[in-house]
């Protein structure tokens, strides 16, 4: 599998939102270094936790530090934005980053009702909106866009069951995480979709063959014990949104301990972890070589996050090692 990153810019408690963004920049500059093939960002609105709101924008800073990585949105979410705008966003990146970059897309809703009204969220068809994009980028609508793409813009799919049938439709690579890698202890969900998705895959220019990349919280550190404290904080978080409706910035290991779960939390936390990977080198080594041969996946999209900036980084360059890279 080729190995990539992914980076909310998860904010931290008692830091500024913009430390959040320039964490995502600083470790996309470490993620080059060490061999990592490709660094996505993501798109979330409102949300207190999370400080990546604008894909496009984020991407050009993280392009004017890099000159090998591949970068890419995980994702842009197409019912809050008109193809067309998202197609000119995507071909200025490309002048900045030509033949790296990548545009990954989804349909999920925003996190609250104020959220989605802002956002003047509508009924959307999904396809016919990932078909338009790639028509504009592709020089196929029936208006020429400017700035035409320098180099292509790679579009990709973060699919759920649903999404996996329109990709397969339209001929796009996906990107699958969460009960479809059946991580939580059983291992069949996902099965049949994904040989659904290969199955019915019909060729395009773009992608002539399927691809599935596979999305989950990935931890390393010397010991389990280490590792598993290293989840704590987004498994809190986590636990905080599932019964509050807020996701909050990421605490230290040593708060999250002292606080106070009530039954439910805790056992949202407990569900967050098991569905993560986390572990020593060879315990982490060893669940990926399964999840790799069960679903075919050509690459992992590592997308842990920790409070602890270093430790995180130490995570990354062990991740890295046990790849390969770096």
């Amino acid at each position: 599998m080729r190995l990539s990153l992914l980076d909310r810019s998860r904010t931290r408690a008692g830091e500024p939102d913009a430390a959040a963004l320039r964490g995502t920049v600083e470790r996309t500059v470490s993620a080059e270094r060490l061999g990592y093939r490709r660094f996505w960002v993501a798109e979330h609105h409102g949300v207190p936790g999370i400080a990546g709101a604008a894909p496009a924008v984020l991407l050009a800073a993280v392009a004017a530090r890099t000159s090998a990585i591949r970068l890419g949105s995980a994702g842009v979410m197409l019912p809050h934005h008109q193809p067309l705008v998202v197609a000119e966003q995507f071909a200025v990146l490309t002048a900045f980053a030509p033949g790296r970059v990548d545009l990954g897309l989804g349909r999920s809703p925003g996190f609250t009702a104020p959220v989605r009204r802002a956002l003047r969220e509508t009924e959307r068809d999904f396809a016919a909106d990932l078909a338009e994009l790639r028509a504009h980028l592709t020089g196929t609508a029936e208006i020429t866009m400017h700035p035409r793409p320098h180099g292509d813009v790679r579009m990709v799919v973060l699919a759920t069951g649903a999404g996996l049938d329109v990709a397969a439709r339209l001929g796009l690579p996906v990107v699958v995480g969460g009960p479809l890698l059946g991580v939580a202890g059983d291992p069949e969900p996902g099965r049949e979709a994904l040989a659904r998705y290969r199955r019915t895959y019909r060729p395009s220019p773009q992608a002539p063959e399927p691809e599935v990349a596979i999305s989950l919280d990935v931890l390393v550190a010397d010991t389990a014990a280490e590792a598993a404290d290293l989840l704590l904080p987004e498994a809190w978080a986590m636990a905080q949104a599932r019964t509050t409706g807020v996701f909050p910035p990421l605490e230290p290991v040593a708060a999250v301990r002292a606080a106070r779960m009530t039954a439910v939390q805790r056992r949202h936390a407990e569900r967050t972890a098991a569905m993560a990977v986390a572990g020593t080198a060879a315990q982490v080594g060893a669940r990926l070589a399964e999840l790799a041969e069960r679903t075919g996946a050509a690459e992992l999209v590592a997308a842990g996050s920790t409070h602890d900036r270093a430790a995180l980084a130490a995570s990354d360059e062990a991740l890295a090692r046990l790849f390969g890279a770096g």
